[in-house]
């Protein structure tokens, strides 16, 4: 299994700022407003995430009972909430370019604009707990099992 690679999130975040721009350029006339508390859902789940990591964290250092398909289904949560989150980010960050430079001279932008701060700040928020559940998943090093070393005899 690999890790979740800066390149992919970089992707997906990429991939959610072009197709929010373009949509907030075309229609933005006839969106009605954005609540301002619109992005917080995502930060209720990387609140979540963030309580399941230190759990997983806890139960694999003490070496309780932790199954290896349980911990596949938080690894894959862990994956899927960082994907969701980079592209969220990208089109919060779209709809931040949008209404950014016409926050100024649209009373409607500059309404606008705290709710795409909001859903920024939210979205980077469960990928940094989406990638802190996943490394927490990890097993710690055993000393016992040193793999790079030479058998002795």
């Amino acid at each position: 299994m690999q890790f979740t690679r800066a390149r992919d999130l970089l992707v997906a975040g990429v991939i959610g700022f072009a197709l929010a721009f373009p949509l907030f350029r075309a229609a933005y006339q006839s969106l009605p407003s954005l609540p301002t508390l619109a992005g917080v859902t995502l930060l209720v789940l990387a609140v979540a995430e963030l309580v399941l990591a230190f759990v997983v964290r806890t139960r694999i250092r003490s070496r309780a009972v932790v199954t290896g398909l349980g911990i596949a289904r938080v690894v894959a949560l862990a994956k899927a909430s960082s994907l969701l989150g980079a592209l969220m980010s990208g089109a919060w960050l779209g709809a931040l370019g949008y209404l950014g430079p016409r926050a100024g001279r649209v009373v409607a932008a500059s309404d606008d604009l705290p709710a795409a701060i909001v859903g920024v700040c939210c979205a980077a928020a469960l990928v940094g707990a989406a990638l802190w559940l996943e490394y927490c998943c990890r097993t710690p090093s055993d000393p016992d099992r040193d793999h790079d070393r030479p058998p002795t005899g």
